[in-house]
Formats: structure tokens, C-alpha cells, sequence
């Protein structure tokens, strides 16, 4: 073989250079590979080429120990694999983060298993048969990360482009979430130029296409040798073929060295012998060129790097065909057609491959039987001497593939059966339909060298012949050929693999009488009156919506609020579908309550936490968690951070939610807890601090600084009540001195609602503002502001409708038609929910009908006075306590005259009368006050009684 590729190198090369060296380097790796006296077999993920291959050995060799690359870390849960049904992946999490950067926070891995893999077949066979051990020597997740950053364009490098709109929306793609996926035997070529001249001259649109026409197909029947032999001659010449300065060439290096050493550790401790040992793992790494490579004594020593003190957490997660294609870059359908082909090959072989007992969706006969279909107890491995090897690529190379013939039974099958499928999806399609894909798969295999067509001359023809302009419904003609050749086969985790919280939520929601392991969309219904029973359930569902995506617990009736619970439930449930979710839930603790309150905790804790996170925490706590500790504590750290604050971005936000709390408290409570009275004091001298800043901060808005009026205002009597100081309030507002229109209409308004601005005043400066030409441009930017100030200050409702009209009736058309873009943009913007109080408003003062529209008059709008015909000064004034004490205090109704806009004198008659009232005798003026003191003697001698001089 070296010599016919020296030969062919100076034929093709003129020298033998570079080429040369290539060649025979490629032998000499599969030399090497096959000289180790540790069997080393080669393998490629997800390939049932490689399946296949690894049952027949198993049986034929019965290894005692079976050596696996793999996460060592992750082989206490294989054993639960027994209780799933593939595919699933393995996963390892971390939350917290000890030795790596905290914004890598949370890591993931997870490695995909399926049952048309190689690895599978090692663990099932391990598992099942006695007296053999399985070892996993690959680095640890924690090396992982040490050794390559997270990074996802280096994680899927070498991908076959963007995946089809249709498999990469899917929700079954997104299974693995965003972690970092591992694989036994990536086998693809890292050099960009080999693998497009490998796609441009095999006529294939994908490298999975590739693989399976030119390597799968033809290692599906070929024997242990000839398999091996090819296998490590692929990986040795994409090894060779990788640019030098590719992302994952120290990666691949440092795992070899790990992965040598841990089996040389476990020689050493074990004595096996070498002979009894196979060694799985990708046919990349099989011919590795490393110091470390082999069993001898001549092989150099590694030092294995310590782990971090990351606390790393291990489960099962469910997977899919498509999880897998979307993770590791394959063509949609890939894997899908990978596992028909399995299928298809072990009933052609006759090998019976390995399968865990007891496992969901198979066979429970025991793996290791003898022959296919006898069950029995597996016997254990006995030792069988190894075979010489020999030259198999030659011979191999030298010969065309043996063509399989055109199966058109099988070919037709497919055709009748996605023409009815595309029917039912929509599709026009018809016999003749069924007819074009059927000549047009074997048209197209024939231009690409087949003389069977493969499923993906099937699917391109299908597409040819079916898909029209759009498509009619959700799945497109690709999709159904996804499907029709067996589809998107979803796993789930088993029961007892559950981590204890799932395994908690299912049994406690058991009462429902569901199926909850079903991936379909259950609805449930709760009485809660008719069957208090369920009261437990309702609360598991609702700390459940608070966790799980929304799509996984969705209330369709009812609801929970502060103080309100609804007596009937309707919840659609699907938490089979999210079965990954509510398992790295279990990560976080052992029950939902727990981790509820540690997430809680987590928000009010956080980095990112302000006084309104802190309250949705305390509103969330009271809401769905029982006890009142954990509410005093996250309403005391709401204190501490509203007086930490230093912005009022989130014043609305707090505003709107201590409210709600008030409210609660009220209604609920005798008393208000202490932390709630705490943050009324501190957020009234809080926000009385910084309203001067806050009117002038550029960076602080209109609604933001309306809020904090709202929280002084709306929390005035309370913090009165508390021992705050209401001077405090009128100083601040004293001393602030906005400038922008809105913010100066918001400080009027306040000082009208503190009395330092009267009605009239405060109607004037409106006024004035309409009749200045100046002004009138930014007079939206005063109305902004006004409205703002409906939150803090309701009263001054009538008042801005009063601005309003006004602004319409005097403006003209020139001067209001191009201002009213600008006051709706500007309300709409800014204060937008206040609006419809303005409406109501408007409602209540403007005529209901429209004849009644000519005759009405404003209320602000002055009446005439009616003409009287009598002179004012002979009208006679009424006499009595009430006017004597109105005359004889007359600074009161000054006072309140000047506030009311009202203009007057006192009536001299009035006054003398006042006088003369007080100096004459009471009864006889006031009758009704001496009878009424006859009648009831005993309060004026109290009266007496209590004014009188001590003696």
C-alpha cells in the first residue's frame, strides 16, 4: 500500500515532495493504530456504519473492559439510561461558578445517545454482561471549559451551513438549549477547501450526504478489519489535512494525552491485561501522534490539571434527531435517516445488537445472547486471541462498491405515501405527483453515480416535484420527508431517572389525574370550592408558572393576585414537552419551594436589584410562598436599596407597587409590618431629597418625576402618621427651579397641592402662556406636564380639561392645526395612561346631546349676574352665633375668599350687628341657643366646671 501511494505521489506530483509524505504517512498511522497491542476501534457519531461494526465485535471479541471517550465525569448516570427512551443526552450544570469568569455563568454540557450509535452499543454491552467494566477516560467537563473558551462558532465549527428555516424553528431543536455539546468520533474534515472539493465533486449538497453515500453505505457490510483499516485511514487524513493554526488542535492534542493517561492509570491499577481491552473512540484520534499514545513503557508521562471548585450537577435531559442536527451542525434529517438505516441493517445483517433491559421502546431480553431473537442471561467474556493483521485497504480501494440495485417496491412505498402526506398538509399533489418523484429520485441518484436512489435523492426529488411557490401550512415538503422516513423521534427521561424535585412535582400534581409525562398539551380542571383537595395542587401550578417557561403551566381561567384566588382553574399543561426544564429546575434544590425562594432571594440579592425588583420579590413571595419571614426580609432589603438609590428611574415602578402592597396590608392586616412603614419614612425623606435634582436631571423624565410626587403626595398622611416632617416636602419644592415646560407645569401643580398656588394664580399663568405667541409652539410640552400631574395630584382633573377647551376655543386655526400632531405624539408618549382620565373627565363636564351644545356654558366660564331690582344695602342680613363669629374672625373668610378668586368688602351693618350682638345679652338674640342650653344644662356646667380658676 505505501508503495502504491508513493507511486501514484510522483505520478501525479512529479516528485516525490509534500504529496509523497502525505500518503505514506497515512499509512503509517494505520500501522500504528493497529500495532497497539490495546484494541483501538474507530468510530463516527450518530453512525450506523460504526453501530453495526461495534456489534459484531463486541460479540466476536467479549472485551472485559471497555475503554470509552467520554466525559469521565458522567458515568454515574449511564446506569440510568435503562429507564429512558432514546435519544436522551447526558448533562452536567453548573449555576455557580468557582475558576471561571462569572459571565460564562450558567455551563452546560450534554452529550446526545442514540441508539444507531456505537456508544450505545459499548454501554449496553458493559452494562448487560457480567464481569466487564466500562471506563470512561475522556477530560472532565470542568476541562471542558478549561481548556477551549465558550464559544459557539468554535463549538459547532465545521457546520454544513445555516440549517433549513424549517427543522432550525422547530421546538424539538431547541431541546439542548444553549449548551455546549460533546460527541464520540467528530469526523470531518477541518480544512474548508478538502471538504468543498469532497461536496463539489460527489454532487452532494451536505457533508452528512457525503458521508453516507461514500463511507456509510459502502462499511455497512464490510468486515472488522477492512472497517478498522478505513476508519483510521479517514482520520488520519483529515488530521493531516487541518490547517496548523486550527481553534481545536491543543483541544484534541491535551484529550489524547488524558485520555492514554487514564488508561495506562487504569492498567496499572487493575493488571488487566491489554489483549482484553478495547479502546472506543473517534477515528480521528485513533492514529494520534502524541508522546502519550500506546500501552508500553516507552510511552512519556502527563500530568493531568486539577479541576475548579465549580460544583458541577449531573441529570438526563430529553433530546431529539433534530436537538442533535441543530447542535453539532448536521443536515436537517440527518440523523433521522441515520437511524432508518440502522433499522434496515440489522435486519439484513442478522446481528443482534445490544440493548439495555427494561429499557422503554424495545426488547426486554437481556443483551448478549448468542443469537438473534433467543433470550438469556448474558454469560461473561471470555478472552479470544488476537488476529494477525493484514492489508485490507488495498484490496478495499482497488475494487468499485459494491452497488446495492434499485429496490422500487421500496422507492414506490415512498412515493405513494408523501404525495398522501403533502395532501393532507395542504398540497395539490396527485398520482402524477407520485409518478414525477418516483422517475426523478432515480434521475437524480443516477446523476449523482447511485444505482439506488438514497433518501436524499428522494427528498430533493420530492421537492422538485411537489413544493409550489408557498406552502400551505406549517411544514414544507422537506419536513414531510423528514417525517415519512421516520421522522423527529423525540426521547424522554424515565421516572426513576428523574432528579427528586421532578419526581416531587409529578406526585404532587397525581390528584389531576393526568398523564403528565406526555409530550401532548393536557387541560385541567380545578374546583377548588367542590374539592378543596386541589387547593395544593393550584399553588404547585401557579410556583410552577413562576419557574417553568410560560408555554410549559398557562392558566387559561383564574388567576392570582395580592389577596385574590379564583374558586375555579382551567391550566393547559405541558410539561412532558419541557421535561428539560423541570429537570435543571431539580438542580436548583429538592423541592419548588425551595428553589422559589432562592431564586427570590437571588433577585433581591442580585447585582442588578432595585428597590421595584425587591418589591415584585415581596409581591411574588406573599403571593406564592407561605411564612412571613422570608417577606419581612425582602421588603427590608427594599428599604436598604430605595435608600441606596441614587436615580428615580424606577419611581413609577415603586410607586405603583407599594400601592398594591398598601392596599394588601390593609385589607388583610391590623397593622402594617414594620419594614412597609420603614419604606413609607424612608421613601417620603428619600424622594423629598432628591425632587430638586430629579425637576433638573436631564436624564430623569417627566413621568419619573410625576411618580415621585405621587409617592410625597399619595404617602403624605401616612408618613405624617409615622413622624415625618411635612416641611421637608414644601422646601424641596421650594427649592426646585425646573426650566423645561412640562417639568414646570409638574412643579405648579405641586405647589398648588401644597397652597402655595391658587386656583386663580395658577389659571392666570395658563392664560398667559395661551395669549404669548412665543409660548404657544411648546405649550403641548405645559400640557404634558399637567397631565403628569394627575398622578400626584387628581384634583386639578377639571382644571387641565378647563386648559384644554380653553387652548382650542382661543387659538386659531393657522396657529392649532399644525400644534395638534405635536399634543397627541406628546400625550401619547408621556402620558398616555392618564389620558382616559381626562376623557371621563370631559365626559362628565361637556353636554351629553348636541342640540344642548349651543346653549351650554362652561363651568369655569364667568355667568353674568342675574339683575336684582333691590339695593344691595337694604337687603337684611341674618343674625345668629354663626354670623357674629364670621365678623368678629373675619381673616378666615379673607382667606378663604382670596383662595375661592372672590372680590367683596365687609358690610358695615353687618359688623355693627356683629358688635352689638356681642356686647348685648345672648338669649335675646339667639333663642334657639338659650333653649337649647335650658334643656340641657349638664354639658354647660361641664363647660363651667373645666374653665373655672383652680382654687
Amino acid at each position: 500500500m505505501r508503495e502504491q501511494l508513493t507511486d501514484a505521489a510522483e505520478t501525479f506530483a512529479g516528485s516525490p515532495g509534500a504529496l509523497a509524505e502525505i500518503l505514506t504517512g497515512l499509512v503509517d498511522d494505520v500501522d500504528r493504530a493497529l500495532g497497539e497491542r490495546l484494541e483501538i476501534f474507530p468510530v463516527c457519531h450518530h453512525s450506523p456504519a460504526s453501530a453495526l461494526a461495534m456489534a459484531r465485535r463486541l460479540r466476536a471479541k467479549r472485551p472485559k473492559v471497555v475503554y470509552l471517550e467520554l466525559c469521565e465525569d458522567l458515568q454515574p448516570l449511564l446506569g440510568e439510561l435503562r429507564n429512558c427512551r432514546l435519544p436522551v443526552a447526558v448533562q452536567a450544570f453548573a449555576s455557580k461558578l468557582d475558576g471561571f469568569p462569572a459571565d460564562w455563568a450558567p455551563l452546560s454540557v450534554v452529550a446526545p445517545i442514540t441508539e444507531a450509535s456505537a456508544e450505545y452499543q459499548a454501554i449496553a454491552y458493559a452494562m448487560e454482561t457480567p464481569g466487564v467494566e466500562l471506563v470512561l477516560v475522556d477530560r472532565s467537563v470542568d476541562h471542558v471549559f478549561q481548556w477551549s473558551p465558550r464559544d459557539p462558532a468554535a463549538d459547532r465549527d465545521g457546520a454544513d451551513g445555516p440549517a433549513e428555516p424549517a427543522a432550525a424553528h422547530e421546538e424539538e431543536a431547541a431541546l439542548h438549549g444553549d449548551a455546549v455539546g460533546v460527541e464520540i468520533g467528530d469526523l470531518r474534515p477541518r480544512f474548508a477547501e478538502l471538504e468543498a472539493y469532497l461536496l463539489h465533486h460527489g454532487k452532494v449538497r451536505h457533508w452528512s450526504e457525503w458521508w453516507d453515500q461514500y463511507v456509510e453505505q459502502p462499511l455497512v457490510g464490510a468486515d472488522h478489519e477492512t472497517y478498522r483499516q478505513v476508519m483510521v485511514l479517514i482520520g488520519s487524513l483529515f488530521r493531516r489535512l487541518r490547517p496548523a493554526d486550527h481553534p481545536r488542535g491543543d483541544s484534541d492534542v491535551e484529550r489524547e494525552r488524558y485520555m492514554w493517561t487514564r488508561m495506562r492509570q487504569h492498567l496499572a491499577a487493575t493488571g488487566v491485561d491489554p489483549a482484553d481491552c478495547l479502546y472506543v473512540c473517534g477515528a480521528f484520534h485513533a492514529a494520534s501522534p502524541v508522546e502519550q499514545f500506546g500501552t508500553g513503557p516507552a510511552a512519556a508521562p502527563y500530568e493531568i490539571t486539577p479541576r475548579t471548585g465549580t460544583r458541577w450537577l449531573y441529570g438526563l435531559i430529553p433530546s431529539s434527531h433534530s436537538a442533535i442536527e441543530a447542535q453539532f451542525g448536521l443536515a436537517p434529517g440527518s440523523v433521522s435517516i441515520a437511524a432508518a438505516t440502522w433499522a434496515k441493517a440489522v435486519s439484513r445483517s442478522g446481528v443482534t445488537p445490544f440493548r439495555l433491559a427494561g429499557q422503554p421502546g424495545g426488547r426486554s431480553a437481556r443483551a448478549g445472547t448468542a443469537a438473534k431473537g433467543r433470550g438469556g442471561k448474558a454469560t461473561a467474556p471470555v478472552g479470544v486471541a488476537p488476529e494477525p493483521v493484514t492489508d485490507r485497504l488495498s484490496g478495499f480501494l482497488a475494487r468499485p462498491p459494491v452497488l446495492d440495485g434499485l429496490d422500487e417496491a421500496e422507492l414506490r412505498g415512498w412515493c405513494v405515501d408523501i404525495v398522501r402526506l403533502a395532501r393532507r398538509n395542504g398540497y395539490l399533489a396527485s398520482t402524477a405527483d407520485a409518478i414525477a418523484v418516483f422517475e426523478t429520485s432515480i434521475l437524480l441518484a443516477g446523476l449523482r453515480n447511485r444505482a439506488r436512489p438514497t433518501p436524499y435523492d428522494f427528498a430533493d426529488a420530492a421537492v422538485t416535484c411537489i413544493e409550489k411557490d408557498v406552502v400551505p401550512g406549517r411544514r414544507d415538503v422537506r419536513r414531510l420527508c423528514e417525517i415519512l422516513l421516520g421522522g423527529d423521534r423525540i426521547g424522554q427521561v424515565g421516572y426513576e431517572a428523574l432528579p427528586p424535585l421532578a419526581r416531587d412535582v409529578l406526585d404532587r400534581l397525581e390528584p389531576l389525574g393526568l398523564d403528565l409525562e406526555k409530550r401532548t398539551i393536557q387541560r385541567a380542571l380545578l374546583d377548588l370550592s367542590a374539592q378543596p383537595a386541589l387547593v395544593g395542587c393550584s399553588d404547585l401550578l401557579w410556583r410552577l408558572r413562576h419557574l417553568l417557561p410560560h408555554d410549559a403551566v398557562r392558566p387559561i381561567m383564574g388567576e392570582r393576585r395580592l389577596g385574590e384566588r379564583s374558586a375555579q382553574e382551567s391550566w393547559d399543561l405541558a410539561l412532558g414537552r419541557h421535561q428539560r426544564s423541570l429537570i435543571e429546575l431539580g438542580y436548583e434544590g429538592v423541592t419548588v419551594e425551595q428553589v422559589l425562594e432562592q431564586r427570590l432571594r437571588r433577585l433581591a440579592w442580585g447585582p442588578r436589584a432595585t428597590a421595584a425588583v425587591a418589591l415584585e420579590a415581596v409581591e411574588d413571595a406573599i403571593g406564592l410562598l407561605d411564612g412571613r419571614r422570608l417577606v419581612d426580609e425582602l421588603g427590608a432589603r427594599a428599604v436598604e436599596l430605595l435608600a441606596a438609590e441614587r436615580t428615580v428611574d424606577d419611581a413609577p415602578e415603586v410607586l405603583r407597587r407599594i400601592r398594591r402592597l398598601l392596599a394588601h396590608y390593609r385589607a388583610t392586616e391590623p397593622t402594617l409590618p414594620p419594614w412597609c412603614a420603614t419604606f413609607v419614612t424612608t421613601g417620603y425623606a428619600h424622594y423629598c431629597t432628591l425632587l430638586p435634582t430629579a425637576f433638573v436631571d436631564p436624564e430623569a423624565n417627566v413621568r419619573q418625576v410625576g411618580a415621585m410626587l405621587g409617592f410625597l403626595f399619595g404617602m403624605e398622611s401616612l408618613a405624617l402618621a409615622l413622624g415625618c416632617d411635612r416641611a421637608q416636602l414644601e422646601l424641596a419644592v421650594r427649592q426646585s427651579r425646573p426650566e423645561s415646560p412640562a417639568r414646570v407645569a409638574l412643579h405648579w401643580a405641586a405647589q398648588h397641592q401644597l397652597g402655595l398656588l391658587p386656583l386663580a394664580e395658577l389659571r392666570a399663568r395658563t392664560v398667559e402662556l395661551l395669549a404669548n405667541p412665543l409660548v404657544v409652539p411648546a405649550f403641548p410640552q405645559y400640557l404634558s406636564g399637567f397631565v403628569q400631574a394627575l398622578e400626584p395630584v387628581p384634583g386639578l382633573t377639571p382644571f387641565v380639561v378647563e386648559v384644554i377647551s380653553t387652548a382650542f376655543a382661543r387659538l386659531p386655526d393657522p396657529v392649532l392645526l399644525p400644534w395638534l400632531p405635536t399634543l397627541i405624539t406628546t400625550l401619547r408618549q408621556q402620558a398616555g395612561e392618564l389620558v382616559p382620565l381626562l376623557v371621563r373627565e370631559a365626559g362628565r363636564t361637556f353636554p351629553a346631546a348636541l342640540p344642548a351644545l349651543d346653549a351650554w356654558v362652561p363651568p369655569w366660564a364667568a355667568r353674568p349676574a342675574p339683575p336684582s331690582t333691590a339695593d344691595p344695602a337694604s337687603e337684611a342680613v341674618p343674625a345668629g352665633p354663626v354670623v357674629e363669629l364670621l365678623a368678629g374672625h373675619r381673616a378666615t373668610c379673607d382667606a378663604v375668599a382670596d383662595l375661592l378668586g372672590c372680590a367683596g368688602q365687609w358690610r358695615t351693618d353687618a359688623a355693627s350687628m356683629g358688635r352689638g350682638s356681642a356686647a348685648g345679652s345672648g338669649p335675646a338674640t339667639a333663642p334657639e341657643v338659650a333653649a337649647l342650653l335650658v334643656a340641657h344644662p349638664a354639658t354647660a356646667a361641664a363647660v363651667d366646671t373645666l374653665l373655672a380658676p383652680p382654687d
